[in-house]
This record gives structure tokens, C-alpha cells and sequence, in this order.
């Protein structure tokens, strides 16, 4: 099974809610139709992340039975990319070439590593192309 998006945590944060209304519905949008479409993917520094935002946080942090629960219908039917050495590897390449933070870097390489063409992240440069990836800033 293919996946052509690729997430950043920040979907999910304004996917589980946010006071800017207008990025709330384009993070429903982008999930629901990951979901239905099977056509995106995270890895689980995306899942780790946002556990650690949605519970401590967020403007309004989630109990932990929601956390529970958000994982199980949301985030995991979307994992496609584990933590592997080579992924680390990957990682500490696109560190070397392109100058990003470990951590944005290593949301690169799972994507990358997923095959995925486009990045949906409000993190790094809006259109910027690395390897054939696309990185798309769908808030702006």
C-alpha cells in the first residue's frame, strides 16, 4: 500500500483542536481524507510527538483514555514508518545536506523512506523539493 502524503505532528494538533478555526478545518480535511483514501502516512515520531503535545501542551490537553483512543483511530492506522537504523542514517544525511534540526530531518527521511511526494509540515520552507519530495505548507 502506497502513500503519496506524508504528515508533520502539526496536523494532528490542529486536527484534535485550536483556536485558529480556519486551521482546525484544514487539519479535519487532511485527516479524514488520509483516512478514507489511504493515501498518507506518519511515522512514530509524528505518534510520539503528538502524544506528548495533545496530553501536556495543548490548549486543551486530552485525558489519558482520549489519548488512548486518539492513537488507536487516528495515528496508527497512518504508521507506516518505524524507527530503523537506517532511518537515523537517512536522517543524518538530510541533517548534513540541508541544514535542518535532527528532529525536522529525521520527519524528512520518514517521508522519503515512505516514498511519499509531498510533506505536509508548517515547519519548513513552503515548495521547497528535496529528492522528489515536495514540501507543502497547508495553512498558508
Amino acid at each position: 500500500m502506497s502513500a503519496d502524503r506524508f504528515f508533520d505532528t502539526s496536523i494532528f494538533i490542529y486536527h484534535l483542536g485550536s483556536s485558529d478555526v480556519a486551521k482546525h478545518r484544514i487539519a479535519e480535511e487532511l485527516v479524514r481524507g488520509a483516512l478514507e483514501a489511504r493515501d498518507a502516512c506518519i511515522s512514530y515520531q509524528v505518534i510520539q510527538e503528538c502524544l506528548n503535545v495533545a496530553t501536556r501542551k495543548a490548549r486543551v490537553t486530552l485525558s489519558i483514555e482520549e489519548a488512548r483512543t486518539y492513537p488507536d483511530v487516528v495515528l496508527m492506522p497512518l504508521l507506516r514508518i518505524s524507527a530503523s537504523e537506517a532511518l537515523y542514517h537517512r536522517a543524518l544525511d538530510v541533517q548534513a545536506r540541508w541544514r535542518f534540526s535532527f528532529y525536522d530531518s529525521l520527519i524528512v527521511a520518514g517521508a522519503l523512506s515512505a516514498g511519499c511526494t509531498t510533506l505536509f509540515s508548517e515547519d519548513l520552507q513552503d515548495g521547497q523539493r528535496i529528492e522528489g519530495l515536495t514540501i507543502r505548507n497547508p495553512f498558508r
